[in-house]
């Protein structure tokens, strides 16, 4: 984001504003982290501010201060369309483009409020007055720290904004093992943790707190994994059966496709969900190393992400999508066993 831009963006922010915040369908935690974190950074300024997520989440973000102030579309859809239509501006993070807000799709792209766009994905849309893309961030709860040392306020940074900024970073750097994390990324992380973020209490609420199901499902997931050395890649699949069999709750597969990634010579892992509500299969796509599975999902299952993880989508049948997946992994054998 160049100078001008943020000076824009200062002189808009200079009286109170009515402002939306939205992240993208199903958010995780840098999606709740970034815009919660926004959210009580503007209001040290007493603008008036609406976070709206197109749907639910997992209840393991449930505790993120501001948490219970979001509205979701989905379900509070009269309220959110009010809330945009009235916006002076509107900040869309963690997505770049308005298909992946789902049902918000169509209201977004006809709000006449001032649209600025943070996100660290790949091939943004243009739709935004204001752009700050940048795919080397390890995750947009970092680029909203920036973002607010851009606008010279970074002393403004307290424990509330810390703790949605360290989640956020913490759960998109894979706890920091990511290749997108930095030397910039652990200075800014002991930032938060001196503002006042908690960052052993932060990791014991998003992956301490299992429930019995959640486990069972996850045992289920590593029964049905299976491994290709010949192409080192491992794929998990999860059916509509098993997860209501396991009383599966949103955000109960989430991480699970690491298993797979973990495997020893493995570095392309996928796991496949059936939703059979929105007549899908789910894809995550995991990778180590130069092989991107951003270009796998665009090219071949109508996604996309970050080089080394991405999603996609399939509508077809579990089992037509896995062996769409078996037919196309020989064309990457060479790219795979050159890693």
């Amino acid at each position: 984001m160049n100078t001008n831009d943020i000076k824009a963006i200062k002189q808009l922010l200079n009286t109170p504003k009515h402002i939306v915040i939205v992240p993208h369908k199903n958010p995780d935690g840098d999606a709740i982290g970034s815009t919660l974190g926004l959210y009580h950074f503007l209001k040290k300024y007493h603008h008036n501010i609406q976070v709206i997520t197109p749907n639910d989440y997992p209840e393991f973000l449930k505790w993120v201060p501001g948490e219970n102030t979001i509205l979701k579309y989905d379900t509070q859809t009269e309220d959110c369309n009010k809330a945009i239509e009235n916006a002076d501006i509107i900040f869309t993070l963690d997505f770049n483009a308005f298909h992946r807000t789902g049902a918000m799709e169509p209201i977004l792209e006809s709000a006449t409020a001032i649209k600025i766009l943070i996100d660290h994905h790949q091939e943004p849309d243009d739709y935004a007055t204001y752009i700050y893309s940048d795919v080397s961030m390890s995750s947009t709860c970092e680029m909203i720290y920036h973002f607010i040392d851009m606008l010279g306020s970074a002393d403004n940074v307290d424990a509330e904004i810390a703790t949605c900024l360290y989640l956020g970073i913490m759960t998109d750097t894979g706890s920091f093992r990511f290749p997108s994390t930095t030397s910039t990324t652990h200075r800014i992380v002991a930032e938060l943790i001196d503002k006042g973020a908690k960052n052993t209490d932060i990791h014991n609420n998003v992956f301490d707190t299992n429930s019995y199901n959640r486990l069972q499902l996850l045992g289920c997931a590593l029964s049905n994994l299976k491994a290709l050395p010949e192409l080192r890649t491992a794929y998990i699949t999860l059916s509509q059966e098993e997860l209501r069999r396991f009383d599966y709750k949103k955000g109960d597969t989430e991480g699970i496709v690491n298993y797979a990634l973990s495997l020893e010579n493995i570095i392309f892992a996928a796991i496949f969900i059936e939703d059979k509500q929105e007549g899908i299969i789910k894809i995550s796509l995991r990778s180590k190393g130069n092989f991107s599975v951003n270009e796998f999902s665009r090219t071949h299952f109508n996604g996309g992400g970050h080089n080394n993880a991405a999603g996609g989508r399939s509508e077809t049948s579990l089992k037509s999508t896995v062996e769409k997946f078996l037919s196309i992994l020989p064309e990457y054998k060479d790219a795979l066993n050159h890693e």
